[in-house]
């Protein structure tokens, strides 16, 4: 099974879905998943941000929502979001399939490992390569612009970043910014899920060098980006998920060799 984790604007993929409400250890996910089939393969689609877009971005139960996926039977997870853009050459509708992230958030509950065990989980390559192979070449087939890798710094939210932060941000060379791919990447690892985000770019985010007169992102911007971006993440996403390999992905089923102690 495929797990999509629909972001900001996007809360519908499959047109004929069973809707199955879930219960996990942690709570509630964001909504009851929506089970379906793509050319054939399993697929359960969840909205991060509920069907209402109900749970701003501090308040969503990662730790939930991909316990959920897992447990309707998901190996494989891919994770659309709106992102701004930190740097000129990250232009606005593009997609970025990210290798790194920056955590900059504060508070989320972002293990599942509390204790009395001790399990640390490596993070040095948080993003399935296997995925985002599959990923970049779907958008290579299809036309989307992509780029191959980047660092999406990742902040608390809700509110975006002042001129200040983004100037920093940008000066790391970071690439992309938004609020939800941590602590879901990792949550996701520490399952031993495959999990990847893909960033679709909606707007240039406020400390960019060299485009002072860049406006401040309003969240109707972000949306409308993304209504108009939406066909494009659906057909990616149905040509990827045909693809993918019936084999586990031993990338992620290894995460937690060795990591306890």
């Amino acid at each position: 099974m495929v797990g999509i984790i629909g972001g900001s604007g996007f809360y519908r993929l499959l047109d004929d879905a069973e809707m199955r409400t879930m219960h996990t250890p942690y709570g509630d996910p964001s909504a009851p998943l929506a089970l379906g089939t793509v050319a054939e393969v399993p697929v359960a689609f969840l909205p991060r941000h509920g069907v209402d877009h109900e749970f701003p971005p501090h308040a969503i139960n990662s730790r939930a929502n991909l316990w959920a996926l897992r447990e309707a039977g998901a190996s494989w997870v891919i994770a659309p979001c709106a992102s701004g853009s930190l740097q000129p050459h990250v232009r606005v509708g593009d997609f970025v399939v990210c290798d790194q992230y920056i955590d900059r958030t504060h508070a989320r509950r972002d293990t599942y490992f509390d204790g009395p065990e001790a399990v640390h989980v490596s993070a040095a390559d948080p993003f399935s390569p296997l995925l985002r192979t599959h990923l970049i070449d779907g958008c290579r087939h299809l036309g989307i612009p992509v780029h191959d890798r980047g660092t999406v710094v990742v902040i608390q939210g809700p509110r975006f970043s002042t001129r200040a932060e983004s100037r920093w941000y940008s000066a790391m060379g970071w690439d992309v910014i938004n609020m939800t791919a941590y602590p879901e990447a990792h949550l996701a690892r520490e399952l031993c899920l495959s999990y990847a985000n893909v960033s679709l770019v909606t707007d240039y985010d406020v400390g960019l060098e060299g485009m002072a007169d860049v406006p401040a992102v309003s969240a109707q911007e972000v949306a409308a980006v993304v209504a108009r971006n939406n066909e494009r993440v659906r057909d990616l996403l149905f040509s990827v998920i045909p693809r993918l390999p019936a084999d586990p992905d031993p990338h992620c089923t290894t995460a937690l060799d060795g990591a306890r102690i």
